[in-house]
């Protein structure tokens, strides 16, 4: 991964300023080539945002150059950039600079030499690095079909061999909160315990009837913004979820989420293949399923176990291939090279639909009502480059149920900036990375390494950014990833 400028006569005498990226991690990343006579190593420094990208810019003569990172004490050479094997079978990295012409000569299977040394020929070489408006960019070809379905057959293998009760904790709790309950109080306790959803209890019939999302949270508060509202702001003081949930149901015309008209909660039982739970929870659009366990026939009063979610069954199958990827051809290709996500769309496409995308200064209302009609759990934040800020997602609406912040602000009046800052120290800085808030990735990297980031409690969606910028250029989910493998 590097570029160099466009200027041909000075930069011919003064050289070419080259980037070179390490995007694999370490602590200690050192460069060296033949332009520094393998002599000088030349310290590579962390890339702001992304501390496992590391760069470094030189100054490199018109030709073909090879070079090596020195990685904690360990020579390493880039297996996703051109090489070239010495006599002695030592591998470096080559990169071009200067005219292309002039470098095909040099690499021209009829060069003496070359073609022998080679790890590709020169046809796969122009293949992989292409010279462009003076950017030499990396270009990878697709993963082959036949190593997608290899790959998806052996995880649904593992999945159908798994049950519900490999996801149950060795110890934790489940928060499940009373219909009975006040709205407001409700997304009080979910705020306060740091949790996105909890289940529903019906202690008259005795069954968990739904869950309480932020989505309702989202609803309430762009009911409250509505002329003419049923729904006053004394009344979510006192107005039962049970209340609210039949309202919504009435208001939208259709049975949302988990909620049902007949109270049948989309649930699953420890016994379940998480193939089965993982595609419970896609075909039904929800983010969690329970897992309940009832020893009654019925199914009345049954014990709450865990909450079921994609990120939990990804941990798993991140945890058995991890140590022998070699049994899943596709976890070690990088994400460019596989179909899945969504991207910028490239200039030019007919077909292409942009990323849904927020400024810091969006009023509050316009994310929110993006949220709910794009159907997304989070939507980055960028400045006016497009490069990643911060992210706002659904569960960050449960900030404004802390001390009734609600009742005196104005959704349309309140910008994202500020509606971060109430969930956050009066100190931070926007764009802080706290956390598991943004999770970034570059397109150069592996397929396992973007699943062991959607893999963390709490994170939905994963940003593909470009390394120094931090530039969006795609996004991946963790639905992407499971209709992805389960198709």
């Amino acid at each position: 991964m590097f570029s160099h400028g466009t200027d041909s006569a000075p930069e011919a005498a003064s050289g070419f300023p080259t980037r070179f990226v390490w995007p694999y991690g370490g602590k200690r990343v050192y460069l060296t080539g033949s332009f520094t006579r393998w002599t000088e190593h030349l310290p590579m420094s962390p890339v702001e945002g992304c501390p496992t990208v590391f760069q470094a810019i030189c100054n490199l003569s018109p030709g073909i150059h090879q070079y090596k990172f020195c990685v904690d004490g360990e020579w390493r050479h880039d297996e996703r950039q051109p090489t070239i094997t010495g006599d002695y079978g030592v591998v470096n990295s080559i990169c071009l600079t200067g005219n292309f012409d002039q470098l095909s000569t040099i690499l021209s299977p009829s060069t003496p030499g070359n073609r022998m040394n080679m790890d590709v020929d020169n046809d796969n070489f122009q293949r992989n690095v292409s010279l462009s408006d003076g950017i030499i960019q990396e270009g990878s070809q697709r993963i082959s079909e036949a190593a997608i379905q290899i790959s998806r057959s052996r995880v649904l293998d593992y999945l159908k061999g798994q049950t519900g009760y490999d996801l149950l904790p060795d110890s934790g709790k489940v928060i499940a909160l009373d219909v009975n309950l006040p709205v407001k109080q409700s997304f009080h306790i979910l705020h306060e315990q740091g949790i996105p959803v909890a289940p529903l209890w019906d202690s008259f019939r005795g069954q968990f009837v739904g869950l309480l999302s932020p989505l309702d949270f989202i609803l309430i508060l762009t009911e409250l913004e509505t002329h003419g509202s049923n729904l006053t702001e004394e009344q979510l003081e006192t107005h039962t979820i049970s209340a609210w949930k039949e309202a919504k149901r009435q208001t939208y015309g259709r049975n949302e989420g988990h909620w049902r008209t007949n109270h049948h909660l989309v649930h699953a039982t420890p016994y379940e293949s998480l193939s089965d739970i993982a595609m419970k929870i896609l075909q039904n659009g929800v983010s969690t399923v329970p897992i309940l366990f009832s020893s009654s026939s019925d199914g009345s009063y049954p014990q709450l176990l865990h909450l079921a979610s994609l990120s939990g069954i990804l941990k798993c199958i991140c945890r058995y291939f991890k140590n022998s990827t070699g049994n899943l051809p596709i976890l070690n290709q990088p994400i460019c090279t596989i179909p899945l996500g969504t991207w910028v769309p490239k200039i030019g496409d007919p077909n292409g639909r942009p990323l849904a995308m927020l400024r810091p200064n969006t009023s509050l209302s316009s994310a929110l009502n993006l949220l709910v009609q794009a159907g997304v759990s989070s939507i980055p934040i960028v400045d006016d480059n497009d490069s990643l800020l911060d992210t706002y997602s659904r569960s960050d609406i449960t900030a404004l149920a802390k001390d009734k912040v609600y009742t005196h602000i104005r959704l349309d009046e309140m910008t994202i900036h500020q509606a971060l800052q109430l969930g956050q120290d009066a100190n931070s800085p926007f764009g802080f990375f706290n956390g598991q808030r943004c999770q970034m990735c570059l397109r150069s990297d592996t397929l396992l390494k973007v699943m062991e980031r959607l893999a963390n409690p709490g994170v939905r969606r994963v940003f593909i950014v470009e390394a120094g910028s931090k530039r969006v250029e795609g996004i991946i989910s963790l639905s992407d990833i499971f209709k992805f493998l389960l198709s």
